[in-house]
C-alpha cells in the first residue's frame, strides 16, 4: 500500500511543488490549503496525471476548530499518515518594531507556529502509535539570524527552529524522524503576499537567480528518501548569490 503524506499549504509555492514531487515519487497525499478551487485543481490534476489517490482539505490552518475537524473528516483509511510536511506559513510587513502592524504580528504568530503546533499535535500521536512517521517543518534562514524590520517573522521562524528540536527529542523514544528546511530566498508567493503587492518579485529578485520552489520540493524528497536509519535533521539552503539573511550579489 502507498504511503501516505500530509503537506499543509498546498495551494502554491512550496508546498504545491513538494506535493507534486511527492506524487511522481507515488505517494497518496492529504493537501491542504484555504484555497478550496485550488486545491480542487491541484487534487483532480495528481489523480488524473500521476495516479495517485489524492484528498484536498480546505480549512484555516490559524483555528483550531477548522483543523480538528478537517482531519476527523477523512476517512479512517487516509488517517495513518507516514509523512507531514509543515510547509504553511507566511510573511506580512516589512516594518520596524515600532511601526509594526498588530494583524500582521497576529497573522505570522498564528499561522507560523500555532497551526504548525496545531496540525502537528493532531497528526504525531498517529506516529507515535505506529512507532514510524517523518515530520519535516519548514523553516527559514529567518530563524537562524534576524534583520532589520522582520522582527516578528524572525520570531516565529526562531520558533520553528526551537519546537523542531524539541520534537525531535520529544519523538525520538518512537522511531519518528524529525527535521527541517531553512530555505533563504525562494521565488513564490512569499514577498507579494509580505510586501502586498503584485509586483513584489520583479523588486525582491532583481539582479540574481533564487531559488525555485522546486528545489525546495526536491531537497524535501531527498530528505524523506533517505534509510531508516538516517535522518537529516536540518538543511539550510540558499541560492548561490545570497551568503546570509540581508547579503546577495546583485549584478
Amino acid at each position: 500500500m502507498a504511503k501516505i503524506a500530509l503537506v499543509t499549504g498546498s495551494t502554491s509555492g512550496i508546498g504545491e511543488a513538494t506535493a507534486r514531487i511527492l506524487a511522481e515519487a507515488g505517494y497518496n497525499l492529504i493537501i491542504t490549503g484555504r484555497r478550496d478551487d485550488k486545491l480542487g485543481s491541484l487534487a483532480n490534476e495528481l489523480i488524473d496525471k500521476k495516479h495517485i489517490d489524492c484528498f484536498p482539505l480546505c480549512f484555516d490552518i490559524r483555528k483550531i476548530e477548522e483543523v480538528e475537524d478537517a482531519f476527523h473528516s477523512l476517512p479512517v483509511e487516509w488517517r495513518k499518515i507516514d509523512v507531514l510536511i509543515n510547509n504553511a506559513g507566511l510573511a506580512a510587513g516589512l516594518n520596524p518594531i515600532h511601526e509594526g502592524e498588530i494583524e500582521d504580528w497576529d497573522q505570522m504568530i498564528e499561522t507560523n507556529i500555532k497551526g504548525l503546533l496545531y496540525i502537528t499535535r493532531i497528526v504525531s500521536p498517529i506516529m507515535v502509535k505506529n512507532k514510524v512517521g517523518h515530520i519535516i517543518n519548514v523553516g527559514s534562514i529567518a530563524g537562524k539570524e534576524a534583520y532589520a524590520n522582520g522582527t516578528v517573522y524572525c520570531a516565529t521562524k526562531h520558533a520553528v527552529e526551537a519546537i523542531t528540536k524539541g520534537m525531535r527529542i520529544d519523538l525520538n523514544p518512537f522511531g519518528i524522524k524529525v527535521g527541517s528546511i531553512c530555505p533563504g530566498a525562494v521565488e513564490t508567493e512569499f514577498s507579494v503576499v509580505r510586501l502586498k503587492d503584485k509586483d513584489a518579485n520583479k523588486k525582491v529578485y532583481a539582479g540574481f537567480s533564487p531559488l525555485q520552489a522546486k528545489d525546495i520540493a526536491e531537497t524535501i524528497m531527498f530528505m524523506i528518501s533517505r534509510p531508516a536509519h538516517v535522518n537529516i535533521g536540518d538543511v539550510l539552503i540558499l541560492p548561490t548569490a545570497q551568503a546570509s539573511a540581508t547579503v546577495i550579489n546583485r549584478v
